[in-house]
């Protein structure tokens, strides 16, 4: 059975991703298409591209030949990045081969209409094709496959857009860990082109993911740090293995932590927005996470702009709620390690954050970009909870955890997330995929206030 996660189709390629299920998943967009013709937002075409993965020839042809059976041209645009992928799907549909920061063994598809991934709706339309096995279209119905390199063009947008922000970056100097990943396809030659001196690492295209695991965490990232801070650099940029995500590492090769990223660029935007249109102009908004931090919501207010949340993995819905009203602009929208700038495209691209911070810390330096930045510290665990339990106790929760901090205000779209005068804040959310109740803390007694949460979140579960 083909279901939908929060990034699209994704597992082990011998025990769920087989070519069989890339068959059905391409025939059932390929249907979806032929019967929506009609719609401003898709075209008889579906583009397909693919990671390095060893396993993404195989399910990428599958996935072309599920396509054209039902009817739809197929254009391959071969091993690209995510983000390119969904830069070639706009004003039609678009299928990418890639499980981005998972492990070697694993695939994944993404589908994309009109440079969004697909919505729930969607989602639910593929899954039902798929699950109903409709026969694939008469004999003579048939299309077939072109074959077109779109990654210059992608580039050259990137470079375009990019140039209106921050100065020129003769002379600064970048090291880029590109993972073995797609990232080396892009983000170096995009950084030249902007005038950077970008000093690559493992940017050869290996599926097995050779250098280090896909996934760009600090663990993994060990020896690129080492070779910062051994070395003259403003700062690092570390990516997945599709590039749609971001890691941001200082000269001295430590993490920067990525809501203070976000924060960065939610301040940026929201500023420059403020300033091209005037003080008359609606409130520009950024979209996040419910767990992202409060130094972001600070930058964006003393900026002009405002904050509204989504659940997770739900960005572009949130895009897509707000710009429904008229005059209403979300000018930058974002969860950790995963950006997307719509005036740019409306998909996740970690190439063009790459682009974009390059030129600001051109123009103002990491450590000026950092300065006005609270950074409280934060905290994550998790707090064992039964899959039947989770309803109820996440009701109780949203009158004990009220009660037990009266101080706050408290907000309730997504889990309890409770916000305090001095812009520290905590959130309780149930875990969608493990059984367990998240708790996410950021304050400057973040010890003192985990401590008292999760005594409070053991005795709702145990009760």
């Amino acid at each position: 059975m083909i279901e939908f996660g929060t990034a699209g189709i994704r597992g082990n390629v011998t025990t769920h991703l087989r070519p069989a299920a890339a068959l059905s998943v391409g025939k059932a967009v390929g249907q979806f298409v032929v019967e929506t013709t009609n719609n401003t937002y898709s075209s008889p075409e579906i583009v397909i591209g693919r990671d390095g993965r060893t396993t993404g020839v195989g399910l990428a042809a599958a996935l072309e030949a599920g396509v054209v059976s039902a009817g739809c041209q197929a254009i391959r645009i071969g091993q690209v990045p995510t983000p390119t992928l969904a830069f070639a799907s706009r004003g039609r549909l678009g299928l990418m081969v890639t499980a981005s920061h998972n492990p070697p063994t694993d695939n994944g598809i993404k589908c994309f209409v009109d440079g969004r991934e697909f919505d729930s709706d969607h989602e639910s339309v593929i899954e039902q094709y798929v699950a109903e096995d409709r026969q694939p279209a008469d004999w003579d119905d048939w299309a077939s496959t072109t074959t077109t390199d779109l990654l210059p063009a992608y580039q050259q947008a990137v470079v375009d857009y990019s140039h209106q922000f921050g100065s020129d970056c003769e002379g600064l100097r970048v090291a880029v860990d590109c993972a073995n990943g797609m990232a080396a396809t892009a983000t170096p030659q995009v950084l030249r082109e902007l005038g950077v001196d970008a000093i690559t690492f493992n940017a050869n295209v290996d599926g097995h993911f050779p250098a280090r695991p896909s996934k760009p965490t600090p663990e993994t990232l060990s020896e690129f740090r080492r070779l910062l801070a051994d070395s003259e650099f403003a700062f690092g940029i570390a990516h997945d293995g599709d590039a749609d995500r971001i890691v941001i590492l200082d000269g001295d090769g430590e993490i920067i932590h990525e809501d203070t990223v976000l924060a960065i660029l939610a301040g940026y935007y929201t500023r420059e927005y403020a300033d091209e249109h005037g003080a008359n102009a609606d409130d520009p908004v950024v979209i996040t996470t419910p767990n992202a931090s409060g130094r972001i919501d600070e930058q964006v207010a003393a900026a002009g702009g405002r904050i509204e949340r989504v659940a997770l993995g739900g960005l572009h819905e949130g895009i897509a709620a707000v710009e429904s009203t008229p005059g209403e602009q979300v000018v930058f929208a974002a969860e950790p390690w995963k950006h997307i700038h719509p005036a740019f495209g409306t998909w996740t691209d970690g190439i063009t954050s790459a682009a974009v911070l390059s030129r600001i810390v051109a123009e103002t330096g990491l450590a000026g970009l950092r300065e006005p930045i609270t950074e409280r510290p934060y905290r994550k665990i998790s707090v064992d909870c039964p899959d039947d339990r989770k309803p109820t106790a996440m009701t109780q929760l949203e009158t004990a955890l009220p009660e037990a901090f009266d101080e706050a205000e408290a907000s309730f779209e997504h889990g309890v997330r409770l916000r305090f005068p001095d812009e520290s804040w905590l959130l309780v959310r149930p875990s969608g995929t493990e059984p367990y109740i998240r708790l996410y803390a950021e304050s400057d007694e973040v010890e003192q206030l985990v401590e008292q949460t999760t005594a409070l979140l053991e005795a709702v579960v145990d009760a």
